[in-house]
């Protein structure tokens, strides 16, 4: 589920925390990024479960709608059912295993917070893409996957409240919660009829690999943080240390680490790879300064011998 590049803005995150409370226990980060690490697959778990909740809700409804005497206007539809008969949301409604993840978890927070349930399924029957998938007369499995990925992308993904609900729960869920609605969006896409229970609920990491690299990544680049500090100055003679944000001397730090204490990792990967980091986190002049200094570390590590990458296109 985590990139490497997720991998990398954790660590960041966790080595800007670190700097905010000024607490250097390295054994407190590697808890901390851990945890932050796991809250991810939380968060992605609780998305997950409230396109659960939708369905459930829109169950309710067409189980309240039947027995009015007086007409409504789902009844205008050809199916008022054809929501609640989605293949997809029934695929993840009925998912077992992810039913145990929820329980064992004790991941209760849409049972406690049924308003925001509420809030998000008027916006969805309001919206446009609800009323032509249900007027659509269309009954394939990838009519229903488009409907819950346009609503999900469309109304709710954006909406504010749910956003605001995410940021009381977690603090750290506000930078997270693009990224997991991404990977959420691309994992929709790749559903089909004959996707299992287990599709739903990826791997958080890929490998060991994935955890050995972020506590390296972190634990290297703190321990040697006085040095790194210097590869910087070298690089930087016009601009005081006060003047360089926080987030920006972080960013410097992981990828000089990177280049020189990772050598199975190409240089371009590094390099690109903070660059976009910095281009989101930081800001436009942020990112051009950190290219330009990351440049002429890179050519003069180069030159002097100390980037040494092994395998094959890793020069």
């Amino acid at each position: 589920m985590l990139t490497r590049r997720h991998i990398r803005v954790k660590v960041m995150q966790c080595i800007y925390a670190l700097v905010q409370s000024k607490d250097d226990s390295l054994a407190k980060q590697e808890k901390f990024l851990r945890v932050s690490m796991e809250n991810m697959y939380v968060l992605y778990l609780l998305m997950l479960s409230l396109l659960v909740e939708l369905h459930k809700m829109a169950v309710m409804h067409v189980g309240h709608a039947s027995k009015k005497y007086l007409a409504t206007a789902d009844d205008n539809f050809p199916d008022r059912e054809k929501f609640i008969k989605n293949r997809l949301l029934l695929q993840i409604a009925n998912n077992e295993s992810l039913n145990n993840e929820l329980s064992k978890r004790k991941l209760n927070q849409w049972y406690l917070n049924e308003e925001y349930i509420k809030i998000i399924y008027k916006a969805v029957v309001a919206s446009d893409v609800y009323q032509a998938y249900m007027n659509n007369g269309k009954d394939s499995y990838e009519d229903d996957r488009d409907v819950v990925l346009h609503l999900f992308r469309e109304i709710i993904a954006p909406n504010e409240k749910l956003y605001e609900f995410f940021e009381d729960e977690k603090l750290t869920w506000v930078d997270d919660l693009p990224i997991v609605n991404t990977y959420l969006v691309k994992r929709l896409k790749k559903a089909n009829e004959s996707s299992g229970e287990r599709f739903f609920l990826p791997a958080l990491l890929k490998d060991q690999a994935d955890m050995d690299y972020a506590n390296e990544l972190l634990t290297k680049t703190l321990l040697n943080d006085a040095k790194w500090e210097k590869e910087i100055e070298g690089k930087t003679p016009n601009w005081d240390n006060d003047r360089i944000a926080e987030i920006d001397s972080i960013i410097l730090k992981m990828a000089i680490c990177e280049l020189l204490n990772f050598p199975s990792i190409p240089e371009k990967v590094t390099l690109n790879e903070y660059l976009e980091i910095a281009k989101e986190y930081s800001t436009p002049k942020s990112s051009i300064f950190i290219n330009g200094v990351l440049d002429k570390l890179a050519k003069e590590y180069k030159t002097t011998g100390r980037l040494q990458k092994i395998g094959r296109g890793l020069q």
